[in-house]
């Protein structure tokens, strides 16, 4: 994918709103599906919450308490235009402190109620665990009280994408919920999820783990047509310690976290407000490729090298691949050099990546890899920097 000069000027003005890597131009910051970086203006939103109306919610009825009440619910109808919701008076918008914790409530407080001796779910056991671990708790509570749920893996391509004729197969009347992903944390697919509703049926929930989706790529909860959208804040450039679960409220009963929910985590929504506000401004298509177009160049440049292997969808390495692109994340491995050492030969040469298991599910990948993850403050020559240190172990090995 191109580069052209417009595009460019676009990046330009943007990397520069991000004081982290403005402050560190010698450092390559190259692990955003972990944690994304911070624009000035979603720390101004923060800063100046703090310093002209700091209050808890709900919990006074002076201006500063009222303020911040408001502010709160604003930033739900901020998060359902966000998300294109099609029914925005009927669905729910719950801030939780990321997406295990919300994956785990939902589980929790909507699914483990409903389900009943016999009943069955499919969960995704190749993605991340935090999207597999609550639904197997979730069966495992059930158990204990004398009910068997039945729970059926996810059916996978050979490409990695979910096989939509398979699972089309699985489902039968006492399938009653499927939990997908929205692009993969380490093969960076997007998983098509638009193709789901299909195969399930008209009255399968669908609960979406959109870690890596929100805040990188548009995603309209109008066309995939799924029942739950949980995602966290830090990796769409809020703060720490805040995420959403976005619930349609038209499958099985509305979805309402169980118990006391104690003081909401006003400045982390305060910086998801802010933060979505940028990123529509900045514009979620053009991020979108950007990312993607360097995810290309990245994969362009190691396919060339014999002694790496880049893991997922073979077919979708070169920049004219006909099959899905990857979303910005790209994970390899060095045939003789061992990942976490590759990681920390990176670091000493100023290029951040992460290198480990990458938290997946029991199918998932057993070896640790290097995973490069890109969002827009990142620059095709920073991806040239990095090809550079790799072609240099390459030859050497």
């Amino acid at each position: 994918m191109a580069f052209p000069e417009q595009l460019r000027r676009w990046q330009r003005e943007l990397r520069a709103q991000f004081p982290l890597i403005v402050a560190n131009p010698e450092v390559a910051y190259l692990d955003s599906a972990a944690t994304a970086q911070k624009p000035q203006a979603v720390l101004d939103a923060v800063l100046s919450y703090l310093t002209t109306g700091n209050a808890n919610a709900a919990r006074g009825t002076y201006p500063w308490a009222n303020r911040t009440t408001a502010r709160i619910e604003q930033a739900r109808d901020r998060l359902r235009r966000f998300l294109d919701d099609p029914l925005p008076h009927g669905s729910g918008v719950h801030f939780v402190g990321g997406t295990s914790d919300g994956l785990r409530a939902v589980a929790r407080d909507w699914l483990a109620p409903q389900l009943r001796d016999g009943d069955e779910i499919i969960v995704p056991f190749a993605d991340h665990a935090a999207n597999a671990e609550p639904w197997l708790e979730a069966a495992e509570l059930l158990r204990r009280q004398g009910a068997r749920i039945r729970v059926t893996p996810m059916p996978y391509d050979e490409a990695h994408d979910y096989d939509v004729e398979r699972l089309a197969a699985l489902v039968s009347n006492r399938t009653r919920f499927i939990a997908a992903t929205h692009v993969h944390h380490v093969y960076g697919n997007d998983m098509n999820v638009h193709r789901l509703r299909a195969a399930a049926g008209p009255e399968i929930p669908i609960c979406l783990d959109a870690a890596q989706g929100v805040g990188h790529l548009p995603l309209s909860t109008a066309e995939l047509d799924v029942d739950f959208v949980v995602f966290s804040g830090h990796k769409a450039m809020a703060l720490p310690g805040i995420g959403a679960v976005w619930a349609r409220n038209t499958r099985g009963p509305a979805y309402e976290p169980a118990g006391w929910s104690g003081s909401p985590n006003t400045t982390g929504i305060i910086s998801l407000a802010a933060a979505l506000d940028w990123l529509d401004a900045a514009g979620l298509g053009r991020i979108a490729h950007w990312t993607t177009a360097l995810g290309a160049r990245l994969t362009d440049g190691l396919r060339t090298m014999p002694s790496y292997e880049v893991l997922g969808c073979r077919q979708s390495l070169a920049a004219g691949s006909a099959v899905q692109q990857r979303q910005g994340i790209v994970a390899f491995r060095h045939h003789a050099i061992g990942s976490h050492d590759l990681g920390f030969i990176l670091a000493s040469e100023g290029i951040l990546v992460r290198a480990d298991g990458h938290c997946q599910g029991d199918e998932g990948e057993k070896t640790a890899s290097v995973r490069v993850s890109l969002h827009v403050y990142n620059t095709p020559e920073e991806v040239d920097r990095l090809l550079e240190v790799l072609t240099g172990l390459d030859r050497s090995w």
